[in-house]
């Protein structure tokens, strides 16, 4: 579309946990929907945090950053994000 993205190398930059609850909140979702369960390193954790604690499992992906959920593609002013699985979930994000 003409849109040329910011593409963050999210297993050599996590995301902070902050920002991972900012951007469930702008999916409409709780952290626990940005979990890849079929993740060799979900299903191996030991020290996964109680799924309704947002704040904790968000701390969590950032020391596991290969379950969080991708791609998620976050609009340019901030105010919008999408899982871009599968791709044609961006088109909401095109003008």
């Amino acid at each position: 579309a003409g849109i040329e993205p910011t593409i963050v190398e999210y297993l050599d930059t996590p995301p902070s946990a902050e920002r991972i609850v900012a951007i469930a909140g702008l999916l409409g979702v709780g952290v626990e929907a940005l979990l890849r369960r079929n993740e060799t390193e979900f299903g191996e954790a030991t020290d996964l945090p109680d799924p309704g604690d947002d704040a904790a499992l968000a701390g969590w992906l950032t020391r596991h950053p290969r379950v969080l959920q991708r791609p998620i593609v976050v609009s340019d002013d901030g105010k919008r994000a999408v899982i871009g699985r599968p791709p044609e979930n961006v088109n909401e994000l095109l003008p």
